[in-house]
């Protein structure tokens, strides 16, 4: 049951406060208090968050800044993120705690508890070390969301193999790209996945990539679809076989790491260049995880908790793999599409699990309320408690939608701001403040952020500039896997021992967060600076959009004009007098200036495979260009 009374709003309609009870139960209630001990005593701060864990060894130095920007977290302490998610819960009652609760899309299920989730990763682990695979060596995991992947990236990091996880509809570029940066020696993939109602040919895919990348010694099959797949006699092995062997024992020692030892390589991909490789550790990355999910979500031992990104991303990495199982959580994953077969699959799986967290992306809720309220409002949603957001500015609009068909106006919505190279959550509410829709709100613990100007001043509140982080935090990049020069050209060029994040925000005179987007994606119009996604939050108020993507394209007297693509909403159709209708609107939401040269109705947008519209892409496309990279481009 929810354990909060409805929000109020405030008189102006745009503040929505906490209620009492859900402040007298939160894990951080005073959190003002908490941000001053933070911004007083850093090392501290995290020092007393790294202690709430398990070490080996203690470090003897919390932060070591003698090489900047190459920071490094707890040195000198040893550790294994896995001795924290698994080895330290199976010696308690959590042992027969749920870690796990996985549907796939074709409506099959399967759960672990800790101690059952240990056995499967201790096997896995003992299986890999037999192949020889050791401490270092890289392993590149291709799996649609099943268990097998979270039992994969764990078996790596517990014997101290780097993981690097690639998802599972990438192309056979990409997936080729990153085996060959990555000089993987195995490779884990599965014969198909579903999505969709239709079966992903992921082995053929991995063949295909694997034709030109001799790294790789064997292929590791899982039979997910039970199609027929070709299998390279010597190379290709089936993982139900190998965890039928003598060889995979169900205990397996935990590799005692060094607190800066790599634990995974991610690639995410820049608008040119080819993608980068973030580089986490084993420390500091756990002791950020942890602490970020625990605070922001308030976890509780009786939460049911669903973060729905796939593992293939930093989202699925931190706070659907690690994090959970670092807090001792229950954690729900799905294998497939939210609308199949029907566009209740999400509500019907909340109801049927009792989940009490849910942790997504805006795209997906606008794509969701494109099918109106009457889906989720078939079911019963009242075991939800809290809600989340991921991956790009929500629109204020998706926000009250969320917070009022999906939450019934009970659930405090964390719009959290971070990304793949900062590891864990930077700009992010907690339920016990005061929430704005369409703010990321205001710094965690011990985050120092500033927006700033080109010459790198701080500028005045309400003004829009450069966001930037200003002190080291723990979960941090530490590099880009063997490229360090592009790690510091990239994220420290900029601004003399500043990260610069790639994105423009601006402070409210509350010192709440609001992200405009990639500084790529602010559109320059008569001297005016505008954002797409202030834009697109104004296209998608008008009561027949559901999504909408808005550029900037050259003009001759303006210097450029805005362009917009809209979907429309279920029950609405395409018209020359909805367009009318629409740019009004924007001229009355933002102002005349705002008002889009063209507006094109179309069924879907280019977006990548995390959901994140590629803007970039439709510029191009209306002005003729090369697309330019588009390997994580979903479809």
């Amino acid at each position: 049951m929810s354990d909060t009374t409805p929000f109020e709003p405030m008189s102006n309609g745009e503040v929505y406060q906490p209620s009492s009870a859900f402040i007298a139960k939160a894990n951080v209630p005073d959190w003002e208090s908490k941000t001053i001990q933070a911004e007083q005593d850093l090392q501290g701060f995290w020092s007393e968050r790294a202690l709430e864990l398990e070490w080996y060894q203690p470090w003897n130095k919390v932060l070591d800044d003698s090489n900047k920007p190459f920071y490094k977290w707890f040195t000198g302490g040893k550790v294994n993120i896995v001795h924290n998610c698994l080895d330290r819960y199976v010696k308690t009652w959590r042992r027969n705690k749920l870690a796990l609760i996985w549907e796939g899309e074709p409506g099959d299920q399967r759960s672990f508890s800790y101690h059952a989730l240990n056995r499967e990763v201790c096997k896995f682990a003992s299986v890999i070390k037999a192949m020889g695979i050791t401490k270092g060596d890289r392993v590149t995991i291709y799996l649609p969301r099943i268990p097998e992947i979270i039992i994969a990236m764990l078996a790596c990091a517990k014997i101290g193999a780097i993981h690097s996880v690639v998802y599972g509809g990438f192309s056979v570029e990409s997936l080729h790209g990153r085996i060959l940066d990555s000089h993987s020696k195995i490779a884990i993939t599965a014969d198909g996945g579903w999505m969709n109602g239709k079966i992903v040919k992921l082995k053929d895919m991995m063949d295909e990539a694997l034709r030109r990348s001799p790294s790789v010694e064997h292929v590791i099959v899982i039979k997910r679809t039970g199609q027929d797949v070709m299998m390279e006699p010597e190379r290709d092995l089936w993982y139900h076989d190998l965890m039928s062997l003598p060889i995979a024992s169900p205990k397996c020692e935990t590799e005692v790491m060094d607190a800066e030892d790599p634990l995974y390589i991610l690639y995410t991909s820049g608008t040119t260049g080819k993608p980068k490789a973030v580089l986490h550790t084993h420390g500091g990355y756990m002791v950020g995880i942890y602490a970020t999910l625990k605070d922001v979500f308030d976890l509780k031992d009786e939460d049911r908790w669903w973060c729905t990104a796939d593992p293939g991303w930093v989202t699925g990495h931190s706070y659907l793999v690690y994090g959970p199982l670092l807090n001792g959580a229950t954690s729900f994953l799905y294998e497939g599409a939210p609308t199949f077969p029907y566009p209740n699959r999400w509500w019907l799986m909340i109801e049927k699990y009792a989940l009490t967290i849910l942790y997504t992306a805006p795209t997906a809720v606008r794509g969701l309320m494109r099918f109106g309220e009457a889906w989720p409002n078939r079911h019963d949603l009242s075991s939800l408690r809290l809600l989340g957001s991921v991956g790009e500015p929500i629109n204020p609009e998706a926000w009250k939608w969320y917070h009022r068909v999906i939450g019934k106006g009970n659930c405090p919505i964390m719009d959290t701001w971070w990304q793949t190279e900062t590891g864990m959550f930077i700009i992010t509410p907690t339920p016990v403040m005061a929430l704005k829709p369409g703010s990321a709100t205001r710094p965690y613990l011990g985050v120092a952020a500033e927006i700033v100007d080109a010459d790198g001043q701080v500028v005045p509140d309400g003004e829009e500039g450069f966001l930037v982080l200003s002190k080291p935090w723990p979960a941090m990049i530490r590099t880009i896997y063997g490229d360090p020069d592009r790690y510091v050209n990239q994220y420290w060029s900029t601004y003399p021992d500043k990260y610069m994040t790639g994105d423009s925000a601006r402070r409210d005179k509350d010192g709440y967060f609001w992200i405009i987007g990639r500084v790529d994606d602010v559109i320059k119009v008569s001297g005016y600076r505008l954002g797409s996604a202030e834009i697109e939050s104004a296209l998608v108020s008008h009561p027949a959009v559901a999504e909408a993507a808005a550029i900037g394209l050259p003009h001759e007297v303006k210097g450029n004009s805005i362009h917009t693509y809209v979907i429309l909403r279920t029950g609405f159709d395409p018209s020359d007098s909805l367009k009318d209708e629409i740019r009004n609107h924007i001229g009355h939401e933002i102002g005349p200036i705002a008002k889009p040269e063209s507006i094109t109705f179309v069924d879907n947008l280019p977006k990548t495979r995390s959901g994140k519209i590629m803007r970039r892409l439709l510029k191009a496309r209306a002005q003729g260009l090369p697309d330019g990279d588009i390997t994580t481009l979903e479809d």
